[in-house]
């Protein structure tokens, strides 16, 4: 089959934490809202009778999960500080991230999606790429239903890019956002990819966007004219190859409709500094906690692991990492937990960390045995 005969699909959720929240708090559509941090902070907003907490004074190193349409328009956007989004927005209300209601919403569409076309590859817990190259009907026809599924399965909207591979059909899912649908072919690209910035390319990232623009190269159409000899001079043979290709939508991967993990991590920052002495009360339940969600990561996803470690990140932004190999792999909270406070004994102790971290590594498949590594001795975060 050629590219010119593929449909490959892209969904993206819309702004999907925020819009979940919208659903619990329908009062709030239309308002700039925040999702991030892990308290609500003291100044408060009413609306509609009801009390929100707001961006303003807030006081932390809280970074913004995502935010709605609205927040977006005032500057705020995800992965920012929640201290600069603040600034920008002070009215904003902000609320707690709830990690278990996505997850909820996310197997909801997806299993919408897949009652329709059942050939996912799941990129997140709010993207997928679908190929319905072997589906009937006609493609926009075939999107708007996905759409539609998804909306009646959630009450949430998606947007749908659907191209020839999916290099454009990531590109595309994001042209006409909100609750957009984009059906693109290669005849579209110098129309509609090639005047979009060239950090519009999945896989050109800061670095490399800021690159190329010293070199007077800012659209993808100018990545497509230019010539391969300055590329590869100043991106090396490979990555200068891909830019190539990637501005005249070459793409030939394949839709992945399984792959196994290679690792499981679960990590937090703290609102504060924490002691590894002084706050070793508060940071034992912590870190009991990201042991619970790794194990129970494990078990959704049928795995079990051997190597088990831990990472911290201090107060001076220095990040140690340590990790252990046990026998017998495991998917047991309590024998992940003596591995990982084990890995503590081999960190600088007496001192105060930002960031704590839970990973299992060497995975295969449930049904291996358990072994008790027995207790730890001298390990940070005991009890």
């Amino acid at each position: 089959m050629t590219a010119a005969t593929r449909r490959i699909a892209h969904l993206d959720m819309d702004a999907f934490y925020a819009s979940v929240e919208l659903l619990r708090y329908p009062e709030l559509k239309g308002l700039p809202v925040v999702i991030g941090g892990r308290s609500a902070q003291p100044a408060d907003r009413e609306h509609d009778g009801r009390l929100f907490p707001k961006l303003q004074g807030y006081a932390g190193r809280g970074v913004v999960t995502t935010s709605t349409y609205e927040a977006r328009a005032l500057g705020v956007f995800s992965a920012m500080g929640l201290m600069k989004a603040a600034q920008l927005a002070p009215e904003a209300i902000l609320l707690p991230a709830d990690f278990d209601a996505y997850r909820h919403y996310s197997r909801l569409f997806k299993a919408a999606v897949a009652s329709i076309a059942p050939l996912i590859e799941d990129r997140g817990i709010d993207e997928i790429y679908i190929d319905l190259t072997p589906e009937s009907g006609e493609t926009w026809a075939l999107a708007a239903r996905i759409k539609e599924a998804v909306h009646t399965a959630t009450g949430l909207t998606c947007s749908i890019g659907v191209a020839p591979n999916k290099l454009l059909a990531k590109i595309s899912s994001e042209l006409d956002k909100p609750n957009g649908l984009t059906v693109l072919t290669h005849d579209d690209i110098e129309a509609r990819i090639w005047p979009l910035a060239a950090r519009k390319i999945n896989g050109i990232g800061p670095k490399a966007s800021e690159k190329l623009s010293l070199l007077g190269i800012h659209t993808v159409a100018d990545i497509a004219r230019a010539s391969a000899d300055l590329l590869q001079a100043n991106f090396g043979r490979t990555y200068a190859a891909w830019l190539h290709n990637a501005a005249r939508g070459i793409d030939d991967r394949e839709i992945s409709t399984h792959s196994d993990p290679k690792s499981i991590s679960r990590e937090t920052t703290f609102e504060r500094d924490l002691h590894t002495r002084h706050d070793r009360d508060v940071l034992t339940v912590k870190f009991a906690e990201l042991c619970a969600k790794v194990a129970d990561d494990l078990r959704r996803k049928g795995c079990v692991g051997r190597t088990i470690g831990i990472k911290l990140r201090y107060a001076d932004f220095r990040t140690v990492t340590r990790d252990v190999t046990l026998p017998v792999a495991t998917a047991d909270a309590a024998v992940i937990r003596r591995a990982a406070a084990e890995c503590t004994r081999r960190v600088p102790a007496d001192q105060r960390i930002r960031l704590l971290g839970v990973r299992i590594g060497a995975l295969s498949g449930a049904g291996a045995a358990e072994e008790d590594i027995g207790p730890s001795q001298g390990d940070l975060f005991a009890e």
